[in-house]
């Protein structure tokens, strides 16, 4: 069980957590608990190493951070044991959960589960900060959102029977509730699609999460801390050959504002010239996502366009006019008031048309697409911020995505 920041919000939170995780106690469950740092805790740290100094040691900068999480394991362990379940806390160095040394971003290289599993065999809750480990004797953490990792990490290690990660939000819907309120909740998702709709916009679980997930083969269910339910309630992400053999189309749609674009005017149209525009990008290590050439002009020239994340815009207009005598190009324009609409679903791996659907729809209702990019289980399109809520509206409509009634 994963608890975010929301669900360990303050002490009365936390009591509600505690008696959610008696009920799987007394339902005959071995549970480990995973949890977040109260909800706005980990900004408060990160602004007091800011503060400290600009240029932090990370080594130092972890240890901070990890505090949060320290401080809600205590704390669930001792309102579970106030109710009589017996608990302890497990602080990422006791396991250990063992990571490389990047810290700030480290990655998860093995737990030893031998004495968390002898605790569970006697009946006791082992309650584990998330977001942190161990790398050289020193404390490591995973990077922001990384306690939906530890969650997935530590299910895999101890071969869990399932990893049910409670937030503010009681599943996964079909696109987000507050633009289209008849947006339906998915009942299973594929870890494809989950990993396609979450690096696309879905903030319900971090990538870094689905994709352990698919590669551990952990059952994941995403569910609210605020909402009874069941084991039927929430979204369950599962391997494709869990899901319904007849099911629909498209699974969902993601929208991203995040995005800023790109353009390299009268690049030399000739081979190799690309690869002097990406290769600075990919040594200062930004991320480039849809890209774009555009036809030769009649003097041996081409625009280059290309999206890269908003944050790193700045960045990467530094990297292109250090590079332009090696590129070429004439002019570099860009453009923040753009969004990536994106659909998802297995689906389309057999069904023809759902590009097309996705054009035909858009232009009936005049969006102006400005980029494409495809996979074999999505479709994304670039288009102007200001047209964002419509173009998720109108093509939940197309897809045939909203509920009855």
């Amino acid at each position: 069980m994963k608890f975010g920041g929301t669900s360990m919000a303050g002490i009365e939170r936390i009591r509600l957590v505690a008696e959610r995780v008696k009920l799987e106690v007394d339902a005959g469950h071995q549970v480990a608990v995973v949890v977040s740092a109260m909800a706005g805790e980990t900004d408060r740290l990160v602004n007091f190493c800011r503060e400290a100094s600009p240029l932090y040691d990370r080594r130092e900068y972890d240890v901070v951070v990890a505090s949060g999480e320290q401080v809600t394991s205590g704390l669930l362990a001792i309102a579970l044991q106030a109710i009589g379940v017996p608990a302890r806390s497990w602080l990422g160095w006791q396991l250990p959960i063992n990571t490389d040394t990047a810290y700030g971003a480290a990655r998860i290289e093995g737990i030893d589960t031998q004495a968390l599993n002898a605790a569970l065999a006697t009946g006791q809750v082992a309650v584990i900060p998330g977001f942190q480990g161990v790398a050289e004797g020193r404390v490591s953490t995973l990077g922001r959102g990384g306690s939906d990792t530890s969650a997935v990490a530590v299910a895999a290690a101890m071969k869990a029977d399932r990893c049910d990660i409670y937030t503010d939000v009681d599943g996964v819907y079909t696109t987000d509730p507050r633009i289209v309120p008849r947006a339906r909740k998915l009942r299973r998702v594929s870890y494809e699609e989950m990993l396609e709709l979450a690096s696309v916009g879905a903030k319900v679980l971090q990538t870094r999460s689905v994709g352990l997930a698919m590669k551990e083969g952990v059952r994941v269910r995403v569910l609210s801390s605020f909402v009874p339910g069941g084991d039927d309630s929430g979204t369950l992400i599962v391997s494709e050959e869990e899901l319904d053999m007849e099911r629909q189309l498209i699974t969902g749609i993601a929208h991203d504002k995040n995005e800023a674009k790109i353009t390299l005017t009268a690049v030399p149209d000739k081979p190799g010239a690309v690869a002097t525009i990406f290769t600075p990008l990919a040594e200062a290590g930004i991320n480039v996502d849809m890209i774009v050439q555009n036809i030769a002009h009649s003097t041996g020239s081409t625009d280059v366009t290309f999206t890269v994340p908003a944050a790193d815009l700045a960045r990467s207009l530094d990297v292109l006019a250090k590079a332009q005598g090696a590129i070429g190009y004439e002019a570099v324009k860009h453009d923040t008031r753009v969004a990536k609409i994106t659909v998802v679903g297995v689906g389309m791996r057999s069904h023809a048309g759902v590009a097309a659907t996705m054009f035909k729809t858009l232009g009936a209702r005049g969006i102006n697409i400005q980029a494409i990019t495809t996979s074999e289980i999505k479709v994304s399109v670039l288009i102007d911020e200001d047209e964002t809520e419509l173009a998720v509206r109108v093509l939940h409509t197309a897809y045939g995505l909203d509920a009855e009634g």
